[in-house]
């Protein structure tokens, strides 16, 4: 088996710290379907898989991989790693770990030394779809298609805040 796992036209990389980070990460993956967009997801520990970790991040660019989304628990060193071993933007998504409730790896990713810049998001579920609708608002900066896949996505979004089935002056839930 390869070092890692490479899909053809995959703009996003989504890497996560253990194999166990794949239940909340798999919301960015979804997310990022939703979204229309082509991506790869490995595990590769910045700990337990340096080498590795260089190698995925140096060859990402030439892939056409242009926004990386980071997930890792505990020291939750896999991001900062990451964003030192690349050009390319990294979004971060601390993980519950064994203690802190995700609190030191939320701590981990945002305290990032000056020049070392890692987007991050809020711990769990909800960080990991951010981190995937953030990853394509950046791309929709250069990518007309994916612009219009954002602006679709927030309408469809908004359109479904607004019911309230049974509530008073809302109709009745359908049956």
């Amino acid at each position: 088996m390869a070092d890692y796992v490479t899909v053809p036209d995959a703009c996003v990389g989504i890497l996560m710290g253990s194999a166990s980070d794949w239940p909340v990460m798999e919301k960015a993956s979804a997310t990022l379907d939703t979204l229309g967009l082509i991506h790869e997801c490995n595990v590769i520990s910045a700990h337990r898989a340096p080498a590795r970790l260089e190698a995925y991040c140096s060859t990402a660019p030439e892939r056409g991989i242009k926004v990386l989304i980071c997930a890792a628990g505990g020291a939750a060193h896999l991001a900062g790693v990451a964003a030192a071993l690349t050009h390319l933007p990294v979004l971060g998504c601390p993980m519950k770990a064994w203690s802190t409730e995700g609190l030191d790896s939320l701590l981990s990713m945002a305290q990032m030394p000056k020049g070392i810049p890692v987007g991050t998001m809020a711990v769990g579920g909800a960080g990991a779809t951010n981190a995937a609708i953030f990853a394509a608002e950046i791309l929709a900066l250069s990518d007309e298609t994916v612009r219009q896949s954002v602006l679709d996505f927030r309408a469809r979004q908004s359109a479904a805040t607004f019911d309230l089935p049974g509530a008073p002056g809302h109709p009745a839930r359908e049956s």
